[in-house]
């Protein structure tokens, strides 16, 4: 596999927790620490994915949901599409770390504090996602770009993958360090020497997998 689309089934990404059922009734001993992990054991598995993992934001993505999309590698919205941090209304909090991960200072604070949601067409003008389609025209758009990515040498992109997480909280120093290292890694492979062979050659590379 070389990338993944997610996306939600109908008309909602996702949309956080289940405030009726959690109102409804009294949590077991254990119960509130068991639900957080596995929370946060989904956001990781997204980000830890081996290959990029693109969102293709169908409809409300809230809470837990915006999570979701942000521990996705590449972004695309439909005009349905919604992302908030709802919880500051129903007396929950969270989601504000991940929110850090698209917005500025000032408005991952102001979607914190407030609740405020953001349609399809605000994330395109902000820069948090690629496009801002139709939604009959989302999953067009999400494969298009998977389809790049498909196109490029499967080692060299789970590198790529590998180096941007690890980089991200670097220092300047110390992630371009880890990125020359990757480098110096990609380039003991087949794929490394045949991209530069199709280069210099003029042609498309035929890439191997190893």
């Amino acid at each position: 596999m070389r990338v993944a689309i997610l996306t939600g089934a109908g008309r909602t990404f996702c949309a956080g927790a289940d405030i009726k059922e959690r109102a409804g009734r009294a949590p077991q001993p254990g119960d509130v620490w068991q639900h957080s992990r596995r929370a946060r054991e989904a956001f990781y598995a997204i980000m830890e994915c081996k290959v990029p993992v693109i969102a293709a934001i169908n409809g409300p993505a809230l809470g837990a949901g915006l999570a979701i999309v942000a521990s996705c590698d590449i972004l695309v919205a439909s005009e349905n599409a919604v992302l908030g941090l709802p919880e500051i209304n129903v007396g929950l909090l969270g989601g504000g770390k991940h929110a850090m991960r698209l917005f500025g200072h000032s408005k991952a604070r102001r979607l914190m504090f407030t609740g405020e949601r953001l349609s399809g067409a605000e994330l395109y003008r902000l820069g948090v996602v690629e496009a801002c389609v139709p939604p009959a025209q989302l999953m067009e758009a999400a494969r298009a770009i998977a389809a790049e990515i498909a196109a490029k040498s499967p080692i060299a992109i789970r590198l790529a993958k590998h180096a941007m997480n690890t980089i991200e909280f670097m220092s300047l120093r110390d992630g371009y360090r880890f990125e020359q290292n990757m480098t110096a890694e990609l380039g003991k492979y087949e794929d490394s020497k045949e991209a530069m062979r199709a280069f210099v050659e003029k042609r498309p590379p035929v890439f191997k997998g190893r």
